[in-house]
């Protein structure tokens, strides 16, 4: 499946994406060191075992800890991936490092051979005539012309899953206004299932902007990748997540105990929403009700909100008034903070069921919508609102599916021009003009259930969706006859505003 996509602005992107360094000696011994440590805090003492060895008992003794570090092997398990052992066990692992030979690495090519025989040691009397070096030149430049991502390029990063493998793959849309070929350029292994991406431009490494995608998982972290790098193994940035699991035995039992790093998460990080206004700010909502404001250029949590009671499915950052933030939640409200006024306990609306996506209105800031689980699609204007929550403050409500709708996307170009995405496997196209919405345009893209959609800001007509088959799909939307009768004029303006 495809629980999330991020489209990546054009020129963000290097041309030629760098190629991670291999492992340093220390490094691929600590990938050891953590491999043995995990196969260690995976024994589990069992009732009536009689083949546990009496050693493998004192090693479980009540005084004794056994500690994990899971997130970390998951990081050795993805090294030892790249580095091309597709086995998962210790010696799996290590034989794969030790083949690397690292330490000799340099010095297997020092060696001189003084006296050789055989067209190897034809003498050329310039490298343009060398036949060897011509080919290898031919076969560099053809390795650089398969990463090049090129200036008219739309890259989009999807959160995938399959067979128990978790990836991001980044993905090359070659003419998107036109016939578009798309294809996987590079897949970075993660070791969580994904669950929610906001890609960010913060310049985490220095620099004046950079080019990263922020993942939210089944764990309790948020890592941060930096999409210029291939065949990375480490995220540039880890916000939050587990400092130290411990198993201890009580008698026949074997409890777990988690401690987790100052500040963080401590459930499933459900939703993230990167702050164009200001940079360095990505807020977080998490299964453990709360919300979090985290700065990436210090990786410190700077604020965390607790005005939810269940999971916080949904945060959603003003375009035009960057401190406000709109959270949804499964206790059936929406709630609006300003970060002007961190003492206010903001603004909440009551809804019928689970929110499941929000999204401002990029051409009005005073607008918003909220998708829920009972199919409904519903619409606010903030400045209605008052301290008291209220179910008959919507300015509109549409039935919009016969399912959960998980995704919902203002289209930056034409205003009041809505997308959605349902459970039901329907991706359909509103015009909210004057609170009175109507269906455009209704497809079955072959996504299967759908779980994310998003337009293009560089390609506006162009909706991303994906959901439970797994595949991303691209819809042209002004192919459909009334999209295109009603929306054509837009298409042809030179460029889109800016929904900052």
């Amino acid at each position: 499946m495809i629980s999330s996509i991020s489209w990546v602005p054009k020129g963000a992107s290097k041309s030629v994406p760098s190629v991670a360094d291999p492992p340093s000696k220390e490094e691929i011994e600590e990938i050891k060191k953590l491999a043995l440590l995990e196969k260690s805090s995976d024994v589990e003492v069992e009732e009536g075992n009689e083949d546990i060895s009496e050693e493998g008992n004192e090693d479980m003794s009540d005084d004794d800890d056994v500690t994990g570090q899971g997130e970390e092997v998951e990081r050795a398990l993805g090294a030892a991936s790249a580095l091309g052992k597709g086995g998962s066990s210790v010696h799996d692992i290590a034989d794969g490092l030790d083949e690397l030979n690292m330490d000799e690495y340099d010095e297997e090519d020092d060696a001189i051979e003084l006296f050789g025989s055989g067209i190897g040691d034809t003498y050329y009397p310039s490298n343009e005539l060398d036949p060897y070096l011509k080919d290898k030149n031919d076969e560099d430049s053809e390795e650089i012309e398969d990463i090049m991502i090129k200036a008219d390029d739309a890259v989009v990063v999807c959160a995938h899953n399959e067979d128990d493998v978790n990836h991001l793959l980044v993905c090359i849309v070659e003419d998107p206004d036109g016939d578009s070929n798309m294809y996987v350029h590079h897949e970075i292994l993660i070791p969580a299932f994904p669950l929610c991406t906001a890609w960010l431009d913060c310049p985490i490494k220095g620099g004046e902007k950079g080019n990263f995608i922020a993942v939210g998982s089944m764990e309790p972290e948020i890592e941060i990748w930096d999409l210029d790098i291939i065949d990375e193994v480490q995220p540039s940035l880890t916000l939050g997540g587990i400092a130290e699991t411990k198993k201890k035995k009580k008698g026949k039992k074997v409890k777990k105990s988690v401690t987790y790093k100052e500040d963080s998460h401590t459930g499933a990080v459900l939703a993230l929403a990167w702050n164009k206004g200001f940079r360095n700010i990505l807020a977080s909502g998490s299964a453990d009700k709360t919300v979090k404001i985290w700065d990436v250029s210090t990786g410190k949590c700077k604020l965390t909100m607790d005005h939810h009671t269940d999971k916080v499915q949904a945060v959603a950052w003003n375009h035009h008034e960057h401190e406000v933030l709109l959270s949804g939640s499964f206790d059936h409200t929406v709630v609006m903070r300003d970060g002007r006024v961190p003492s206010h306990s903001g603004f909440k609306w009551s809804v019928a069921a689970d929110v499941e996506s929000l999204a401002w209105n990029p051409h009005d800031q005073h607008l918003f919508v909220a998708s829920l689980e009972n199919g409904t699609v519903v619409g606010f204007d903030i400045r209605t609102a008052t301290s008291n929550s209220s179910s008959d403050s919507k300015t509109f409500t549409i039935h919009a599916h016969d399912k959960a709708v998980c995704a919902i996307s203002y289209n930056p170009l034409v205003p009041n021009l809505l997308a959605t995405g349902s459970e039901d496997k329907m991706v359909k196209l509103w015009d909210l003009s004057n609170n009175q919405p109507s269906c455009i345009a209704s497809q079955n893209r072959k996504a299967g259930s759908v779980f994310t959609v998003s337009f293009s800001e560089d390609s506006p007509f162009l909706l991303a969706l994906a959901g439970s088959k797994g595949n991303l799909e691209l819809w042209d939307t002004l192919s459909d006859a009334a999209v295109s009768k009603r929306y054509g004029k837009y298409a042809r303006q030179n460029k889109a505003p800016s929904s900052t």
